[in-house]
């Protein structure tokens, strides 16, 4: 506390500012007039009062002290009374050395009214603040329970299901939005576990969270999770879990839940659609690549040997006849070449007979051949037969990659990995080049304008695989997809 001589001023000043400091002042000025009447003039009633009365010793003048004592305590706390106890005994002491009668007795009973009025204003002082404390304790639980209607509104009216259980998975509480997922009544929910709302692997997520945020852990993401229903149906839940505590130490979790059923459906046949609109769009691929193959190449096969035969005939030709036809011959073998090489990109027939990998070293030759990028390929494991939908896909995604790479990249070299592991097929594709700038997200691709870098991704999503990017400018790109089985 700041001792200063101005702020010891300051604070004497604003005492003695106060009405209270002069009615206790005029307090004990009215208690010490009787107390001296021997030798001060008083009103003769005033003797003859206190005569009648017996109080020769003046004890009660001195028990009269207490009283601005202990509302000098009231007011000022106990500071005010040790203050106003130290005032009353400077005007009992002159009584008791010079004038008392029987001095030992004075100065027992002086001492004792400074002793009890400390003793009352300092009890009294500590009612006053137990007063207060119990004051705020019952504001603070007003407030509490305040608090806790306010938060049981929100928590019954929450539109997302919301339940409690406690370490031992018993279910403690529950909202209307989670009785309305779950299919279960109130006295039900309280009765079950909640182990029994999910599948084992829901459940594996779940424990993992809770672990976590046991070991002091920050809350994680939000996780997609199963949830089983009353009548066995499921439901897709996106969860959010956090601790509960009670007295600093952590009594339940709480979850809540997000229905996403519907938004999962919509997904899932968006999907679909998607699979079957990429499936008929490869399958028309296929029945064109087909015909381009049977029909129109083979007539130009014809063609193509007919020009042969006139240029190569014993019938006499115009000079200039055989150089013409001879040009025709060249530009059919051209077009040949070209309608094989537009078949092999819309479908090519290996991937069905030989599998992904040669198709893959095929796709790298022609890449090389028309392109100049030299392109080579590498496997790592041992190469299975995949799936028909994986392989495609795979070749696609690398069809792509690798058009890119000889579009956009500048590249000199590209080369394309594809390892075959146990549980996924991994194709990387990488290059040289000039390199770009990835935007934060694959998902804002389309949005900048690398839409075939989106079909990929697009691609992989569709048999739940995941499409990595990596580029920075003048360091190359790097294309990675993994397929699961």
């Amino acid at each position: 506390m700041d001792g200063t001589p101005e702020t010891l001023i300051s604070r004497l000043l604003r005492l003695i500012s106060k009405p209270a400091f002069w009615l206790i002042v005029a307090l004990l000025a009215l208690i010490t007039l009787p107390h001296y009447g021997e030798a001060l003039p008083q009103p003769a009633f005033l003797t003859h009062a206190t005569v009648n009365l017996g109080l020769t010793r003046h004890s009660f003048e001195r028990i009269l002290y207490l009283a601005p004592i202990v509302w000098a305590g009231f007011l000022f706390g106990w500071w005010g009374a040790f203050i106003t106890s130290l005032a009353a005994l400077i005007c009992m002491l002159p009584r008791v050395a010079f004038i008392s009668v029987a001095p030992l007795d004075a100065f027992f009973e002086t001492g004792a009214v400074f002793v009890v009025g400390n003793v009352l204003a300092v009890s009294f002082d500590s009612l006053r603040r137990e007063r207060e404390r119990r004051a705020q304790l019952e504001a603070t639980q007003q407030e509490l329970r305040t608090s806790e209607e306010r938060y049981r509104e929100l928590f019954e009216n929450a539109h997302d299901a919301i339940w409690l259980h406690d370490l031992d998975k018993n279910i403690v509480a529950a909202n209307r939005a989670c009785i309305a997922l779950t299919g279960y009544e109130p006295e039900e929910l309280y009765r079950l576990n909640a182990n029994s709302l999910f599948p084992a692997e829901s459940l594996a997520v779940i424990h993992g969270i809770e672990q976590g945020l046991l070991g002091g852990k920050a809350a994680s993401s939000i996780a997609e999770i199963r949830l089983i229903r009353k009548d066995k149906s499921e439901a897709f839940v996106q969860l959010a879990t956090s601790l509960v505590f009670n007295q600093g130490e952590v009594a339940a979790f709480q979850h809540i839940a997000r229905d996403v059923t519907e938004q999962r459906r919509m997904q899932e046949n968006l999907r679909f659609y998607l699979q079957q609109a990429i499936r008929a769009q490869e399958e028309e691929r296929k029945r064109i690549s087909r015909e381009l193959h049977d029909s129109t190449i083979q007539s130009l096969v014809v063609l193509s040997r007919q020009l042969d035969t006139l240029t190569s005939g014993d019938k006499k030709l115009p000079a200039d006849t055989p150089q013409r036809l001879e040009k025709l011959r060249q530009q059919t073998s051209n077009i040949m070449d070209e309608v094989r090489r537009l078949s092999q990109d819309l479908r090519p027939a290996a991937l069905d007979r030989l599998g992904l990998l040669s198709v893959l070293e095929g796709l790298a030759s022609d890449v090389a051949q028309y392109s100049g990028v030299k392109t080579k390929v590498n496997l790592v494991g041992t190469e299975r037969r995949l799936p028909e939908e994986v392989a495609l896909v795979l070749f696609r995604i690398t069809q792509e990659a690798l058009r890119n790479v000889w579009r956009h990249a500048e590249a000199t070299e590209a080369e394309v990995t594809v390892e075959f592991e146990p549980k996924q097929t991994r194709v990387t594709v990488s290059d040289n080049g000039k390199g770009f700038d990835l935007p934060r997200a694959i998902g804002d691709l389309a949005r900048d304008g690398k839409l075939g870098l989106a079909g990929m991704q697009e691609r992989a999503q569709l048999l739940g695989g995941i499409l990595k990017a990596q580029s920075e400018p003048g360091k190359g790109t790097r294309i990675t997809v993994e397929l699961p089985l």
